[in-house]
């Protein structure tokens, strides 16, 4: 029931069903958060709903909200279908005012717990509630710290604390003009809208961004008597895994803080205890944990995210979720769970994503004796990150702007740090541990984090980093970080392949686990997908490289990277060519360098299909710039007139909708002709050698049958003349018309394939080389783009296009064989569309290749 309750109300009510040490509390639905956020005001029912719940909570406690010799305190938190750790606003300890945190104390006994808890309200209240800056709680925070000469707040005494909650009312006052709401219920109804409006806050909103959230999902507020961790050294709160999120690897992982609520957990700034010595300090709550972790992964089948708070020897569960994970433990324990018999192999690979993958295949670091190592940290999240040290958010978003690698250096980060980390190449925090904010909000955007690194003293406003020898680094210095060991290095490290790379380079498993795991889950994906996967390559090394990495054939060869370097000067004296016998004198030439490239290209992909794509560039790409030359002209630095004519008339306001593709092949003579001889010559000779040469000829740009019909006419008597046998021909689908007309392309073509790229451009109208640059972020930023079009396919526009020219193109020729040779094709997301849309196969580059047989199993494995 997530889309309703939220993930953490759904979670909270399915430990209760499980009977679990819940506290007792209720959910305000999605539905309700919807509705506000519509019309601005609460659902004319609300109120009397939360009356009716709270009265029922009162009853079940045997406490009234606020009132009495024990009142009820309550914390308010938000839950949204999906995590968001940190985006949005929670409340705790509400109920609290100026009389009931003295019955509190006298009920407590803790002169200090109480007033410290009323301390926390105010500063949370007026933080999420109010709007007041932070920073002018921490101030006085801090100032209290130094002033008494401790070492943490949580050394302040009882007449300490009353004196910051006597501060904090006077912040109150002076910035909202009124004191601190001192009725209870007012408390509650406040911070329920409050969770409701952070739905639309800034971060929230950048985190589904990132995220690909949706936007209209609302959240659920929780509201839940409260459980106290910070009655004393009998009390605690901490954060669990029933597995390594960071490694995938089994066993008790989490941290442990003892005299604490969970915020001083999650924020990073007190350094917590492995979870392992609770053990020693509460073997009781311990134990019982260790019970509770192992029910809840046998009933989630997954690894589970887990928040608790011991309250004076008393163990209470206060939420659980499937935890964020590395790439690494993402595959790990996906075969863990397969061969404990929790999930079945389909299963196993839909926990895994092509995204992923793609961590799993970035480089590492290389070992290096000489590096400079200046601290070693707790291992977050791995990876090897290098970059420029930033020790605030806005400038490391900045610096990534401009193009450079950033490390975002904090002593622990907040949600206000977001923009920053999604910036940043990598996160080092000096405080924090595995479930820090920095960890978690790092694990799921798969960045390379380090935290909890001690021995550096990091100084944000004034922009430095000290280091344990004294030694002071400024914001600029390049920190190399490595989240899998943990360690922390001056100057740039250099970088090797992945184990995962060199797997799939070499095809060996090996030994590692990591490997190994990888090895069986694309492994049932190539053995349960339904859409091919082949390759975009010009080259034979390409095309080994693609075959190495699992490729069934090569979906798009561009014939034009033949005609580049040393070869240029023939196409310029095609296309200066006057006569007849000039350009077949330049044909000629070109003819056997053509065959040659062929029949490499059909040795590395022997026994598998090969798409080539005659030449699709206007010529004017292989000439001299026409300002450039004009130029020259003018100042007498060159006297070709005849090349600075041709460069005039072949020049185009927009060349990229002008002479090209099929245009080509039909207004210059002899070009395609030329290709198809080179490729029907190539195959034979290929097959004469004993080969398997399976060649398939693609004419871009196609818009009507009739281009199509002329140019296979041509290519079909050409073929003949060479004694080659047949060879497909078909079309690139990447003109709106092509798409519209498909049923009637379809009659002169053996197989379509969609070049999505060129589609995106002409059914968005947009000129990609200009539009990235100078519109997309803001784009991106207002939400109008949930991701590039040039990135994820458009499936509402050139998906209907797409569908549309399926649908045509088999209803005239049921066995018309259909691919995507765009960039689309090693998308994630996308590989999904394509499946469900009916195609054969994608291709992709090299080295997207893997990610496109593991999501096409995917998509194949899901119901």
């Amino acid at each position: 029931m997530k889309d309703l309750l939220g993930g953490k109300g759904a979670n909270l009510a399915e430990m209760t069903r499980l009977g679990l040490p819940v506290p007792p509390g209720f959910t305000i639905t999605t539905e309700a958060c919807r509705a506000y956020l519509r019309s601005g005001t609460e659902p004319g029912a609300l109120r009397g709903e939360v009356s009716a719940h709270l009265a029922e909570l009162e009853r079940r406690t045997g406490k009234r909200l606020g009132i009495g010799a024990d009142p009820l305190l309550v914390s308010v938190r938000s839950g949204a279908k999906f995590s968001m750790p940190g985006m949005m606003d929670t409340v705790l300890n509400i109920g609290l005012n100026d009389a009931s945190v003295r019955t509190l104390a006298a009920r407590s006994g803790d002169d200090r717990f109480a007033w410290d808890s009323y301390r926390r309200l105010i500063q949370m209240f007026g933080k999420t509630v109010l709007g007041i800056d932070g920073e002018r709680f921490e101030e006085r925070l801090e100032l209290a710290v130094r002033a008494t000469g401790v070492a943490t707040d949580a050394e302040l005494n009882a007449r300490h604390v009353r004196g910051l909650v006597r501060q904090f009312k006077d912040i109150v006052r002076d910035h909202t003009g009124q004191d601190f709401p001192q009725d209870p219920r007012r408390q509650l109804d406040l911070a329920i809208r409050a969770v409701f409006d952070s739905w639309n806050g800034e971060r929230a909103r950048r985190y589904r961004r990132q995220e690909h959230i949706p936007e209209n999902l609302g959240t659920a507020v929780n509201v839940v008597a409260m459980v106290f961790g910070n009655l004393g050294p009998d009390s605690g709160t901490g954060v669990a895994f029933t597995r390594d999120p960071a490694t995938g690897h089994q066993g008790v992982y989490g941290d442990y803080l003892p005299a604490a609520q969970g915020e001083d957990v999650v924020s990073g700034t007190r350094n917590t205890v492995p979870l392992a010595d609770l053990a020693r300090l509460d073997r009781r709550s311990y134990d019982e944990l260790l019970r509770i972790i192992a029910i809840l992964e046998n009933h989630y089948r997954d690894l589970c995210d887990i928040e608790f708070t011991i309250e004076r020897g008393t163990l209470w569960m206060l939420q659980t979720r499937v935890g964020k994970r590395t790439p690494a433990a993402a595959f790990r324990i996906a075969v863990q769970l397969l061969d404990q018999g929790l999930i079945d192999a389909d299963e196993a690979l839909r926990r895994v994503s092509g995204a992923q993958l793609t961590q799993l295949m970035f480089p590492r670091f290389a070992v290096d004796e000489r590096a400079e190592r200046v601290a070693t940290g707790i291992p977050a999240s791995p990876g090897a990150a290098v970059g420029v040290a930033v020790f605030d958010s806005a400038t490391a978003a900045a610096r990534a702007r401009a193009g450079e690698r950033v490390i975002l250096v904090r002593r622990e980060t907040n949600p206000d740090d977001l923009d920053g980390m999604i910036a940043a190449e990598g996160i080092l925090t000096s405080r924090g541990g595995k479930t820090s904010h920095a960890a978690v909000v790092a694990r799921g955007m798969g960045k390379t984090c380090v935290c909890g690194a001690e021995s550096l003293t990091v100084d944000p406003a004034n922009g430095h980093l000290t280091l344990p020898d004294g030694t002071v680094l400024a914001e600029g210095e390049v920190l190399s970080i490595d989240g899998t060991t943990g360690h922390v290095h001056r100057g740039e490290l250099p970088v090797v392949p992945s184990e995962v790379m060199e797997y799939f380079e070499s095809g060996e498993v090996g030994d590692d686990d990591l490997v190994q795991a990888v090895h069986r889950l694309i492994t049932h994906a190539d053995a349960v997908r339904r859409l091919g996967v082949r390759a975009n390559a010009d080259t034979a090394e390409d095309a080994a490289r693609a075959r190495r990495f699992g490729a069934e054939g090569i979906g798009l060869t561009r014939t034009e990277h033949m005609f580049l370097g040393e070869r240029r000067e023939l196409v310029e004296r095609l296309i200066l060519a006057e006569t007849d016998a000039e350009r077949d004198a330049a044909l000629d030439a070109l003819l056997p360098l053509q065959t040659a490239d062929f029949r490499e290209l059909f040795a590395a992909m022997d026994g598998l299909p090969l798409t080539i794509r005659l030449l699709d560039p206007p010529l004017h790409e292989f000439l001299p710039d026409l300002t450039d030359l004009s130029v020259k002209a003018a100042l007498g630095e060159s006297d070709d007139d005849r090349l600075l004519t041709a460069v005039r008339r072949l020049h185009e306001q927009n060349p990229m909708l002008g002479l090209r593709g099929v245009r080509l092949g039909l207004v210059v003579p002899g070009l395609f002709t030329m290709q198809v001889r080179a490729i029907a010559e190539a195959a034979a000779a290929h097959r004469a050698e004993g080969g398997d040469p399976r060649p398939e000829i693609m004419i871009p740009l196609v818009g009507t049958v009739r281009e199509l019909e002329l140019v296979r006419a041509d290519a079909d008597r050409v073929v003949a003349e060479a004694g080659a046998p047949p060879i497909p021909v078909g079309t690139m689908i990447e003109l709106p018309r092509a798409a519209l007309t498909a049923g009637e392309i379809a009659r002169a073509a053996d197989f379509f394939s969609f070049g999505t790229n060129d589609l995106t451009q002409t059914v968005w109208g947009f000129s990609r080389d200009d539009v990235e640059a100078s519109f997309f972020a803001a784009y991106l930023e207002k939400g109008i783009f949930p991701a590039s079009p040039f990135e994820t396919i458009d499936t509402e526009g050139v998906g209907t296009l797409i569908n549309t020219a399926v649908t045509a193109g088999r209803s005239t020729r049921p066995d018309l064989k259909l691919g995507i040779c765009g960039e689309h094709g090693g998308d994630p997301t996308s590989v999904h569309f394509f499946h469900n849309a009916g195609l054969d196969y994608v291709s992709c580059s090299p080295f997207r290749i893997p990610i496109a047989r593991l999501e096409a199993g995917r998509a194949a494995a899901t119901p």
